[in-house]
């Protein structure tokens, strides 16, 4: 087991990349006062696949050959990418920042949820019943059908099972297959995807201020990207995991100090479901994998349990 320092930066490295992914979502949201959304979001995707090159440059990775197997999932995982950020974006521009991140806690949950579909990877009863109540908290900040339903919400449910998607692709790419490649990948597919939305669109002169704006958001984007990377290297990933729903925090303080955005006590509500629920889940994992290790090293050459308890 990483010893108690390594977890615990590894949690002071989680909370400050969500910290960097939620300042340039509200860079993101405070554009759409000036910019159209494919109009912004091809010009942070050109921005940020220009810095993701030039470090798959420097590092060898652009001239590395792929694959046909891992070529299909860097594809499969830049649809995701795509969808996730043209939903999650529009959804931004157009409804309260801390609404659409605590949908984004449903994460953990989705993804546990697919992976045992499509990947079969074990899942107990325990977790499946934590999933369907988390679900639940979902339906209670999105509320379908209910008086002053936002149907944007419904946009960050879309941006929910991109992600999914990404990430269940992310899990299928081989290891030799540098980070930096599969990132450009999905930053040059989000970018493409903008360019051909951008040609139906009027396009806006940039002020000083969205050209801030815009610059702090890239920045804010790839040091959330390295920052991420850096907390899969250190720590036990169960007990930084958890640390992700700080995004949240982040979410409440800078939708209220920025926009004057706090979500009622229903949506709140909601949320704290969602987020009990995934640290459940991500706890549970965690307590699965010690039983694995620990069998495994108790019993050398036996077969570790393919079930959860």
């Amino acid at each position: 087991m990483p010893p108690p320092t390594d977890n615990l930066r590894g949690a002071a490295l989680m909370t400050v990349s969500m910290a960097a992914f939620t300042i340039n979502d509200t860079f993101m949201k405070s554009l759409s006062d000036e910019l159209p959304l494919f109009q912004a979001l091809l010009l942070r995707g050109i921005a940020v696949s220009i810095l993701l090159a030039g470090a798959a440059w420097s590092t060898g990775a652009l001239r590395m050959a792929i694959g046909r197997r891992d070529a299909f999932f860097i594809g499969l995982r830049t649809l995701g990418e795509i969808g996730a950020a043209y939903f999650f974006i529009t959804a931004l521009f157009n409804a309260p920042l801390a609404n659409m991140t605590a949908i984004l806690q449903a994460l953990p949950l989705t993804v546990t949820l697919a992976g045992a579909l499509f990947l079969r990877e074990p899942i107990g009863l325990p977790r499946l019943v934590a999933i369907v109540i988390g679900f639940f908290g979902v339906l209670l900040i999105v509320r379908p059908g209910a008086a002053g339903f936002d149907v944007y919400a419904l946009y960050g449910v879309a941006a929910v099972m991109g992600v999914t998607i990404r990430d269940l692709a992310t899990r299928r790419i081989s290891a030799p297959v540098p980070s930096v490649t599969v990132a450009l990948a999905g930053s040059l597919g989000v970018a493409l995807f903008a360019a051909v939305g951008a040609t139906g669109t009027d396009w806006q002169p940039m002020s000083a201020r969205a050209t801030l704006q815009l610059g702090g958001s890239c920045l804010f984007l790839i040091a959330g990207y390295l920052l991420s990377v850096a907390v899969m290297r250190s720590g036990e990933i169960g007990f930084i995991a958890p640390f992700r729903y700080t995004g949240l925090v982040w979410a409440l303080a800078l939708g209220y100090l920025v926009f004057g955005d706090w979500p009622d006590e229903i949506t709140l509500a909601g949320a704290g479901i969602v987020v009990s629920t995934g640290v459940f889940t991500l706890w549970r994992e965690r307590r699965l994998r010690r039983r694995i290790t620990t069998t495994a090293a108790s019993y050398p050459g036996m077969e570790p349990p393919r079930g959860a308890p």
